[in-house]
């Protein structure tokens, strides 16, 4: 795709960025540039962004662990701190891994995990969001992975994975309900809503995930998910009502917070 190279354009594109409130303007201007086939379809990117969609849904991509990562209107964004939670997955791999990509959303973490890892791993996703799972299989597609549709483990092949799965991503929502209308627009207005939402205390679906994971791991397998600082001590006593081993391991740069809960 072209790339326009009007510097007197590019000034026009990051100051009306730029007037929207947007921080990285001058980065996003790059992008919207380096995407737009022709200059309507500038424009309209522009006027989208402007708009507060996120550049996400306006380019149809986020990057994300070296990757780029297929991002329809409305799916959840894959966001740069779950670089964390992938890394920390790929460590806990062997050849041959069963790697599960529970609330998968755009199948970010999976695609990294599989990406990451210096061998093999067999993959599976699953999410409940019909547009999601649209696109976790086109992102999970190149690492011959599955994705299903359905409400967390009832969607995977039980026959196969029960009992087997030796690394667990399962990246819930944990806002409080409460905290919804605190988020950026770009989440609050364009994001799907049970993407988002944990429940009052942001930890519903996590003990829906903790209680059930026991049954779907392998001995010795690990069950990783991302929570906030706040909600740190309560998650950690989440996985162990559930009979899990669990520790919290942190990442000041990317501000991540990441359990990490093992069946003995």
């Amino acid at each position: 795709m072209p790339v326009f190279s009007s510097s007197a354009l590019r000034s026009s594109v990051v100051a009306r960025l730029r007037a929207a409130g947007c921080v990285f303007a001058e980065d996003e201007a790059r992008i919207l540039l380096s995407c737009a086939a022709t200059p309507a379809e500038l424009a309209a990117m522009v006027r989208a962004r402007a708009e507060g969609r996120p550049l996400e849904h306006v380019v149809g991509w986020a990057e994300f662990a070296g990757l780029r990562i297929a991002v329809d209107p409305g799916v959840f964004v894959p966001r740069r701190r779950s670089e964390f939670l992938a890394a920390t997955a790929t460590a806990l791999t062997t050849p041959g891994a069963v790697v599960v990509d529970l609330c998968c959303g755009t199948g970010a973490l999976g695609a990294a995990v599989a990406h990451g890892a210096a061998h093999p791993v067999r993959l599976y996703a699953a999410d409940v969001d019909p547009a999601a799972v649209r696109c976790a299989r086109r992102n999970l597609g190149p690492a011959g992975a599955r994705a299903y549709e359905g409400d967390l483990f009832d969607a995977l092949p039980a026959a196969e994975l029960r009992g087997h799965v030796d690394v667990l991503l399962a990246n819930v929502p944990y806002v409080p309900t409460g905290d919804i209308e605190l988020l950026p627009p770009e989440a609050r207005l364009y994001e799907a809503r049970p993407a988002l939402d944990g429940g009052a205390d942001g930890l519903d679906v996590l003990r829906r995930v903790a209680a059930a994971a026991p049954q779907w791991l392998a001995p010795g397998g690990a069950l990783l998910f991302e929570t906030s600082e706040r909600q740190l001590p309560s998650a950690l006593a989440v996985a162990r009502e559930a009979g899990l081993t669990a520790e919290a391991v942190q990442e000041e740069e990317l501000d991540a917070t990441v359990v990490l809960a093992r069946k003995p």
